[in-house]
Order: structure tokens, then C-alpha cells, then sequence
């Protein structure tokens, strides 16, 4: 019995640690208001050091799906330092290898590593970077706001001079009540959906003012829907347990 619980307990760190953060699924959501677009939402990469070649996959993999946009939830840097993270001019070279016009803004941990860095390295491999400011892509207007725990996140000026279709960026999904302005998407990341999940419970620990709540999926309280995604790296702990990361698709 002790042997069976043991064994047990070994693959369950082996899957864990090792093998489900190393996945990726393909999640679909239906927009109404795309017109024949298919936009790739991604957030939260955390590319470690020796992580390249998983930074190659997902590039790889979001060429695959061959979008006409993508956006970006931010959080490039793993930890807190970037000691432990490929260098954010390494990402971004492989980053522009995506065969679409990139949109981002940036997370925490980049905040937190340096965040002027970050923009330059993203915006020198043409990848647009978002300052509670916006952008035009055919004919829909991308909004983004500044981090919250870094920044000071300002939709009302993110929006200005905007018309619809629209869809605002934030890297946490906390900012969702805030929001008083109508846009057709608000996107986030951040929370990892928890990284741990427990079936029947949910996550077990989520960076979120509101817990649970907004751990992952869609949402329709307010006048604007948001979609959280569960994102595709770890922080803290690199480990996941029934969250596999994901790329997020946004068609009609």
C-alpha cells in the first residue's frame, strides 16, 4: 500500500513539474464581432533561461494556426530579477519570427525587471507595446493598459480617440470592474489559472483580489465580456496540475 501511495506521489511530480507544464492546448472562443479575422491571444511566456527551444515551440505553433493578429498579455521575464530569465532581446528576436502584427503589453514581472528595457527590446523586433494607449490593425482598434501592480492602469486614456470594434488589454484581469467604458473584448492573463488545480474546488491559490473568480475562462458580468487565459509558463513554482498552458483563439 505505502509503495502504491509513493509511486503515486512520484507521478504526480514527474507529471507536474516535468511534463504538463511543458504542454499547450488549444482554446477557441467564438467573437461575434470579428469579421473573417482570427486573432491568437497569449500571455504570461515566463521563458527561463535555458527555455529557447520552448519559446520556439509556441512561436512555431501560433504560425500553425497562421492569425491575423496577436495579442499579448505580457510577462516575458521569469522571476523577479531576470536572473533566471532568457534575455528579453533573445525573446524578442524569436518573437518576431511570428507571422503577424504583434500587440502587447507588459506584466509584473517585467515591471519589476525593467519595463523601459522590455518595451525597447519588443519594439525593435516590431512588436508594438501598449502604455494606456492604442493601436489600429485593419479595422480594429487594440487598447492596452499599464500593469497594476507596476503601472498605473488608465483605460479612459487607453481608449481615447478609439472606435469600435475594440478590445482593451490588461495584463490582470482585476482591472475588469474598472472598466466603465463599453469595448466589445477586455483580455487578461496573470493568474496562471492557479497552476493548481484540485477537481471539484478549482485553483488552489490565485494572485487575484477576487480569488477563484477570475482564475481563467469567460466572462459576462458587466456590459463587456473578458476573456482570462491560463497563459503558458509558471512563476514561483514551475509546476501545473490540470491547467495545462494554452494559446487562446478568437474567431467568428
Amino acid at each position: 500500500m505505502y509503495k502504491c501511495i509513493i509511486l503515486l506521489c512520484f507521478m504526480l511530480v514527474i507529471w507536474g513539474f516535468f511534463i504538463e507544464p511543458n504542454l499547450i492546448l488549444i482554446k477557441q472562443y467564438k467573437i461575434d464581432f470579428l469579421k473573417g479575422e482570427k486573432i491568437v491571444f497569449i500571455s504570461d511566456l515566463h521563458i527561463g533561461k535555458y527555455e529557447k527551444w520552448r519559446l520556439k515551440r509556441i512561436v512555431r505553433k501560433i504560425n500553425k494556426i497562421n492569425p491575423d493578429i496577436v495579442l499579448c498579455g505580457g510577462d516575458y521575464i521569469k522571476g523577479h530579477t531576470g536572473k533566471n530569465t532568457l534575455s528579453i532581446e533573445e525573446q524578442a528576436a524569436e518573437l518576431a519570427k511570428i507571422k503577424a502584427p504583434v500587440v502587447s503589453v507588459l506584466g509584473n514581472h517585467d515591471g519589476w525587471y525593467d519595463k523601459y528595457a522590455v518595451k525597447k527590446a519588443l519594439e525593435d523586433n516590431g512588436i508594438k507595446v501598449l502604455h494606456n494607449t492604442s493601436t489600429k490593425i485593419d479595422d480594429i482598434y487594440i487598447a492596452g493598459v499599464e500593469d497594476m501592480q507596476t503601472g498605473i492602469p488608465n483605460a479612459e486614456s487607453a481608449l481615447e480617440n478609439t472606435d469600435f470594434p475594440r478590445i482593451l488589454i490588461s495584463h490582470t484581469p482585476d482591472i475588469y470592474y474598472d472598466v466603465k467604458q463599453d469595448v466589445d473584448l477586455i483580455l487578461a492573463g496573470h493568474v496562471h489559472g492557479g497552476q493548481v488545480r484540485v477537481p471539484f474546488y478549482g485553483a488552489l491559490l490565485v494572485p487575484s483580489k477576487y480569488g477563484n473568480k477570475f482564475a481563467c475562462g469567460d466572462y459576462r458580468e458587466t456590459q463587456n465580456r473578458m476573456i482570462v487565459t491560463k497563459g503558458l509558463g509558471t512563476s514561483i513554482l514551475g509546476v501545473r496540475f490540470n491547467d495545462v498552458p494554452e494559446i487562446v483563439i478568437l474567431e467568428k
